[in-house]
């Protein structure tokens, strides 16, 4: 079944929720041009998240998606904070900043009851997750106000797995997408293949609509993604020079820039993989390192070196999120761009 159809849309596009440079009005543009719109959640507080719902309400009555991630929260280990800390210090120095001072960044936490409760009351079209699923309690909360629940698979074992585990649909993220993998069932990169050739064989693996994502920036490889058995694609990067995006002035100079034409898997930002142009901080204790802390515990170390080089214009401590393929991105409404999307259907 196509997701126009199973989700009740008018276009099989998914936005792709990108927390960090959007907000609801992202979500409203795209749901009011007929795809679904994404907003992302995790960094978000229960007031945050209830403002944002109202918001979205209050400006459209399409189907939206509601993007949760469901990890475990990880034990701080202060050992290894010290010794990641430490590996800041000279960059610390360079930058003149104190690394005592309390960090900016805001925490990635998995959903709980009390959330699920407080999203079934906007009674959203589709909740979706990232590494894996929540607890069945939690499911049966969602499931009962009537959303679809979506989650990512990044091989074909876990597509299997979210079928079993009650998802109504999978999300299959090939290994071009941009922002954190949603890995789950293996940490091992070498798990990780392409969206043309993970589409296909989830397609064949399991029952479940499934939506292809990752290195999606046009009409022509929506097309593709269909021909080879998608119900729709989901897109990021390609909305991230929109207008309605709040992608910062330094991470849309990056996406403009030929550096965006080389990016990476790294964990030094978060503690889990995730991909994004390659910059000085990937190429000096990355872009992978075995010191990170756990998801998210990482961040912290990072947060005020962002802030300061941000304010100088330089992205070299940013995580700059972004698929290998930026060739979609373009300063146009995203509602236009989620119709262009879809042209060649």
């Amino acid at each position: 079944m196509r997701l126009d159809q199973f989700l009740g849309i008018e276009l099989p596009i998914i936005q792709a929720p990108m927390a960090g440079v959007q907000n609801s009005a992202l979500t409203i543009a795209v749901s009011n041009a007929g795809g679904l719109g994404s907003l992302p959640c995790a960094m978000l507080s229960a007031d945050e998240l209830r403002y944002e719902l109202q918001t979205i309400k209050s400006k459209s009555d399409r189907p939206f998606n509601v993007n949760f991630f469901c990890h475990e929260s990880p034990v701080p280990d202060e050992r290894t904070a010290t010794a990641w800390r430490a590996l800041f210090n000279d960059y610390y120095a360079e930058l003149g900043i104190q690394p005592t001072a309390k960090p900016s960044s805001a925490a990635r936490m998995p959903i709980n009851m009390e959330i699920a409760e407080l999203v079934c009351e906007y009674a959203p079209a589709v909740v979706s997750f990232h590494f894996g699923l929540p607890s069945q309690e939690i499911m049966d909360t969602i499931h009962s106000c009537g959303a679809k629940i979506l989650s990512s698979a990044t091989t074909v074992e876990e597509a299997i797995w979210l079928e079993a585990h009650g998802a109504d649909a999978v999300i299959a993220q090939g290994l071009e997408a941009g922002g954190h993998r949603g890995m789950f069932l293996s940490e091992e990169i070498s798990t990780q293949v392409g969206t043309f050739a993970l589409v296909p064989q989830i397609v064949q693996a399991v029952k479940l609509p499934v939506i292809a994502s990752g290195g999606i920036a046009d009409a022509r490889g929506v097309r593709a993604a269909m021909d080879l058995g998608a119900s729709g694609v989901q897109v990021g990067t390609a909305y991230m020079l929109c207008p309605e995006a709040n992608t910062s002035a330094v991470h849309r100079t990056a996406l403009k820039s030929d550096s965006a034409r080389v990016t990476a898997l790294t964990n030094i930002f978060s503690g889990r993989p995730a991909r994004g142009i390659v910059n000085r901080l990937m190429r000096e204790l990355g872009p992978i390192n075995s010191d990170t802390p756990r998801f998210p515990l990482a961040a912290a170390a990072s947060a005020l070196l962002r802030a300061k080089a941000e304010s100088m214009g330089s992205g070299d401590f940013s995580p700059l999120w972004a698929g290998q393929n930026v060739s979609g991105c373009k300063e146009i409404s995203a509602g236009v761009l989620t119709k262009a999307l879809a042209e060649r259907l």
